[in-house]
């Protein structure tokens, strides 16, 4: 089956970002004419590819790669009000040995926790050393995203300055959802200023926006305001990553890289518990993008308890049986 393109032409995108010498756009009307103009979502024909990418099966050395793979991509992530430095050191510890029996099993990509942790998870890396893993920092009033500018400009900059490489920031739905688009668009620019060389997570909370038209058009919005990845969820609502709601923001990236030439991320977070369901959205992107974004640098999942599935059924593919229910911790 061929999904319809949501490719918008370089000559439209170029027309949302004229009207100052900068390039930036300087009103809602030429984005609403590029966001808009993007073709509606075919969902029944996005659902039925999605499901299909689903069933495919891959084979031992492949399902061995693929388990490591994902372990190479988890931004093991805690965010509770009741985090303690105590917690954020043991995450750290598991994140850079994931199977202290197995030396082989790869460090996770990023710890991902709350600005005032970022600087105890930094020193708890260096401990470990495992230098070589980001911390990731959700910050813009997470997961509500409902602050004034210069309260969410200020979270960006403290968890920035105590060290973070990552921000994981939340669009104002209440915004994008009235079409305010230009309001959303410079908040992201803003946030991304204050990033420095630290990368951007932009995070839409596909749950909120309800329709697959909305995911789209977010998509683009984030990635012409300069967004390092684009994320689609908190894992604080009900609904939070989705197969087809990924899929879409993969076709996305995959369009915007051949408008523009420039390569986005993007994060599937929330509800991806399993090796299973981890292995289904790696075919989905070696599918749909290819090898280009099957790296840390391109794909990432956002997750608390993948990581022990994953670690189990590799076990599993190495010794041919399951271990005890103490193999690994319970987050």
């Amino acid at each position: 089956m061929t999904m319809p393109t949501d490719a918008a032409s370089p000559d439209a995108v170029t027309e949302a970002r004229t009207g100052d010498p900068t390039g930036r756009p300087t009103s809602d009307a030429a984005l609403r004419r590029l966001l808009h103009g993007l073709p509606g979502v075919d969902a029944v024909g996005l659902e039925a590819r999605a499901a299909t990418l689903g069933t495919r099966s891959i084979k031992t050395t492949a399902k061995a790669y693929a388990l490591d793979l994902a372990i190479s991509m988890i931004d093991l992530t805690t965010l509770e009000g009741a985090d303690t430095p105590g917690k954020v050191r043991a995450l750290c510890a598991k994140g850079a040995a994931p199977d202290p029996t197995d030396r082989t099993a790869p460090r996770v990509a990023a710890i991902c926790v709350y600005p005032d942790m970022v600087a105890t998870a930094k020193q708890a890396l260096a401990d470990a050393g495992a230098p070589g893993i980001h911390v990731a920092s959700v910050a813009t009033a997470f997961p509500a995203g409902r602050a004034a500018l210069d309260v969410k400009l200020a979270d960006t900059r403290a968890a920035v300055a105590a060290g973070a490489d990552e921000i994981d920031m939340v669009i104002d739905r209440g915004a994008f959802l009235a079409g305010r688009y230009l309001q959303v668009y410079e908040e992201i620019q803003q946030v991304k200023a204050e990033c420095g060389t630290a990368h951007l997570k932009v995070i839409f909370e596909n749950g909120e926006l309800a329709t697959y038209d909305n995911i789209r058009r977010a998509s683009w919005l984030a990635m012409l305001a300069g967004a390092d990845f684009i994320k689609t969820s908190t894992g604080k609502v009900a609904v939070n990553a989705t197969p087809p709601g990924t899929l879409l923001m993969l076709e996305a990236v995959r369009d915007f890289r051949a408008a523009t030439g420039r390569q986005v991320g993007v994060k599937p977070a929330g509800g991806i518990r399993t090796a299973k369901d981890a292995v289904k959205y790696l075919v989905m992107v070696n599918e749909t993008l290819g090898e280009d974004w099957l790296s840390p640098d391109w794909f990432r999942f956002g997750a608390s308890s993948l990581l022990g599935d994953l670690l189990m059924q590799r076990q599993k593919l190495a010794t041919g049986r399951y271990s005890g229910p103490d193999y690994v911790t319970v987050d």
